[in-house]
């Protein structure tokens, strides 16, 4: 597998942590209540991290042959 190739599969690994992250920010917000939508919350908001780190990582990370 080339370099390019695994980088791409890295970015759709951090383009689905961030529609995760959105999608449980949402559903912890509109329908979770009490400790549980405080673990939901967390979660989405690790995920959202994780993933920024990700796009960060892949974008600045340049060219590939």
């Amino acid at each position: 597998m080339s370099v390019s190739m695994l980088m791409m599969y890295i970015s759709f690994v951090g383009m689905f942590l961030l529609i995760l992250a959105t999608g449980l920010i949402v559903w912890s917000r509109t329908k979770l209540k009490g400790w549980f939508g405080s673990i939901v919350t967390l979660i989405a908001y690790l995920s959202l991290v994780s993933g920024a780190l990700i796009i960060l990582f892949v974008t600045f990370s340049g060219p590939t042959r």
